[in-house]
């Protein structure tokens, strides 16, 4: 009996252990409850904040294109040509800049240099060709410059930004050789920021605006042309004439001294010939 009872309390202390090492469900199942919405929000606020910053996407760098053309065709009518240039100009919102006119034996042309707004370039072009049956020349370029214009704004900005350090240094400046100093390396800053302003002034202008050289002439008729030519001719074979005339005697008169020498010694060997053929 007695061992029977000693072998109960043993078994009852052994499940009593075990009872004490088993995990609670309670705790199980808290990783398992949901959040409030309220403190889900504020969780996922907290969360993105402390994220790293999304890595911001790349800006589109607008191209700077220069565009030229240059134009040569032959027309029945220069005035009418001139003017339907010159609404095709004043309807892309262009200016004629300089305006030749000339004549050769044997046409008459007339030479414009325009621009207009580069947005409008290829409308021009195309409404300058209209009725022009075969170009002598055409010639249509695009230059891009964009690399040279980000390269010039990114020095510019650099150079400011040391326009500024300066500044605030000369603000602390107490020495007068200090001072002297940093207003001479600010003034060659300027000078820098100033020219490269330039450079990208005269690049936008370029970009902004295309210039096209347009040559047209009309041909002289053909009998018109002789009648001038022939005339033109003979007046500059008189003129050639008198002046080679000119020239030989100039070149006469430069070499009279050899002349003179040449005509002694042909005197006395031809006197000397005779008296050897007497005796």
């Amino acid at each position: 009996m007695r061992n029977i009872f000693f072998l109960s309390i043993f078994f009852l202390i052994l499940s009593g252990c075990s009872k004490s090492y088993e995990p609670d469900s309670r705790d199980i199942k808290i990783s398992a409850v949901k959040l409030p919405a309220k403190a889900e929000a504020n969780y996922n606020e907290d969360a993105v904040q402390s994220a790293p910053p999304a890595p911001k996407e790349k800006q589109e760098i607008e191209q700077k294109i220069i565009k030229q053309a240059n134009l040569r065709f032959e027309t029945d009518n220069l005035e009418n040509t001139f003017a339907q240039i010159q609404k095709s100009v004043k309807a892309n919102n262009g200016n004629i800049f300089n305006d030749t006119e000339g004549k050769n034996y044997d046409n008459v042309n007339r030479i414009l240099v325009i621009k207009v707004p580069s947005q409008n370039f290829d409308r021009f072009i195309s409404e300058v060709s209209k009725g022009v049956s075969y170009f002598d020349e055409k010639q249509i370029s695009a230059e891009d410059v964009t690399e040279q214009f980000i390269d010039l704004t990114s020095r510019l900005k650099t150079k400011k930004k040391l326009e500024e350090r300066y500044l605030e240094i000369l603000k602390k400046a107490n020495k007068v050789s200090e001072i002297l100093e940093i207003e001479k390396q600010i003034s060659a800053i300027r000078e820098e920021i100033e020219a490269k302003e330039g450079q990208l002034k005269y690049l936008e202008s370029r970009v902004s605006e295309s210039t096209i050289t347009i040559e047209f002439y009309k041909t002289i008729a053909e009998k018109e042309g002789v009648k001038i030519s022939y005339g033109s001719k003979l007046w500059t074979a008189i003129k050639s004439g008198f002046f080679s005339l000119s020239d030989f005697v100039i070149s006469l008169i430069s070499v009279w001294p050899f002349v003179i020498i040449f005509i002694v010694l042909a005197y006395f060997i031809r006197k000397r010939l005779k008296r050897r053929k007497k005796e």
